[in-house]
């Protein structure tokens, strides 16, 4: 009789210590810029209504971990769960007048909860996944992003980003989950999206085009292409 544990027995006791959620973090983009210009008080009520336009968007199984300023971290049971309330968060954000665009990141996988919060790996890189996102964007790593192409969303492959504090480059993707507020086109360096008429600068690389919000990220592309293509 062997004594040598099967994968799917560790995976098994993996997961009852360490149950896998999705974890998702949403922000606001220009947030800073928005209390600069409208103060403090503006800045906390558009925060405010960040959190209720989520609390509005969980599902059965969906859960607001905590606020953290303007940003919220939720987790969901799965990929499809956490990309639907996502989903609904930002159509909140963008139907809301006034409400900057909402930008999300998520990962999947285990989490150690403490205390009504979650912690572990899963956590970080799901943040430093948001950190990556502009605008309307919602950025997922490569178990999402199986699971939305497999359920018919449109997935767009950005490449291979160096995270910060993450030890090997993590492979990201686009979830479309509404056509491109500003269109075209992401600058392949800062993330941005840029209109493709009014983009600072166009380079063609192993043939595909990239737009850029700026000469310097044209710039640094071209120095390093490999590290920013598709």
């Amino acid at each position: 009789m062997s004594l040598t544990p099967t994968w799917s027995r560790i995976e098994d006791r993996a997961v009852a210590e360490h149950p896998w959620r999705t974890v998702a973090f949403v922000d606001l983009a220009g947030f800073t810029a928005l209390t600069e210009a409208h103060g403090d008080e503006v800045a906390a009520d558009v925060a405010e209504q960040l959190t209720k336009l989520t609390s509005a968007a969980l599902g059965p199984d969906d859960r607001l971990v905590k606020t953290i300023g303007d940003a919220v971290m939720l987790d969901a049971a799965d990929p499809i769960a956490g990309i639907s309330v996502i989903g609904r968060i930002m159509d909140g954000c963008y139907d809301t007048p006034g409400c900057p665009l909402a930008r999300a990141g998520l990962h999947h996988g285990p989490v150690v909860s403490r205390g009504g919060d979650l912690f572990g790996n899963t956590v970080n890189l799901a943040a430093r996944v948001a950190g990556q996102a502009t605008g309307g964007q919602v950025l997922v790593t490569a178990p999402i992003a199986e699971q939305a192409r497999a359920g018919g969303l449109p997935i767009e492959n950005l490449g291979t980003f160096a995270l910060r504090n993450v030890a090997e480059p993590i492979e990201l993707f686009e979830v479309q989950l509404r056509p491109p507020v500003l269109g075209g086109a992401v600058d392949p360096v800062c993330r941005m999206h840029v209109e493709r008429a009014t983009a600072a600068g166009r380079l063609r690389y192993e043939g595909t085009n990239y737009w850029f919000c700026s000469l310097d990220c044209a710039a640094t592309f071209t120095s390093h292409p490999e590290r920013y293509s598709y």
